[in-house]
């Protein structure tokens, strides 16, 4: 028995919006293509990059997702990797303190240049929009980022009172 090859996503790099339309090639004299979306190919859309982080203990793993992505597909994008950011980003020493960080900031920016975009058009034909899904807040996975921030607010804490 054979298993069938499994279909990128439109969470990874590897998707590339497959069914949406693809803009033209530039000519001299063309004016340049309004960017559509690579999950659904609806406009407008705004080129940003999205970024998830991973730290293990002695290793990193970075993930980023270049748009250009429509409002709806790009609040999705950024709750997703946001939130894996914030369960999976913070378990080893530099993620801790640089790389999760500056990756959430990163999203934040990348999360406010989406919601600037007037609502999305309709997808293109044969595409799928991707749902926004709950916000970052209300998903659980994204509370197991308290446990670092106890961890330092206690070693602080520590260093402090015994010095």
């Amino acid at each position: 028995m054979t298993t069938p090859a499994a279909q990128p996503g439109p969470f990874d790099p590897a998707y590339a919006g497959q069914g949406a339309p693809q803009a033209p090639a530039h000519h001299p004299g063309w004016q340049t293509a309004v960017p559509a979306c690579r999950i659904c190919g609806a406009q407008p859309a705004a080129a940003v990059a999205v970024r998830a982080h991973q730290g293990l203990l002695l290793m990193m793993r970075f993930h980023k997702i270049d748009g250009p992505f429509c409002r709806s597909c790009g609040i999705a994008v950024v709750r997703e990797l946001t939130t894996k950011t914030l369960w999976q980003g913070w378990w080893s020493p530099f993620s801790l303190v640089f790389f999760s960080p500056f990756t959430l900031v990163w999203n934040l920016l990348a999360s406010r240049k989406l919601a600037a975009l007037p609502a999305s058009g309709p997808p293109a034909p044969g595409a799928a929009r991707v749902q926004e899904g709950k916000p970052v807040h209300q998903r659980p996975m994204a509370y197991v980022a308290i446990i670092p921030v106890i961890w330092a607010v206690w070693f602080i804490t520590g260093m402090i009172t015994h010095a």
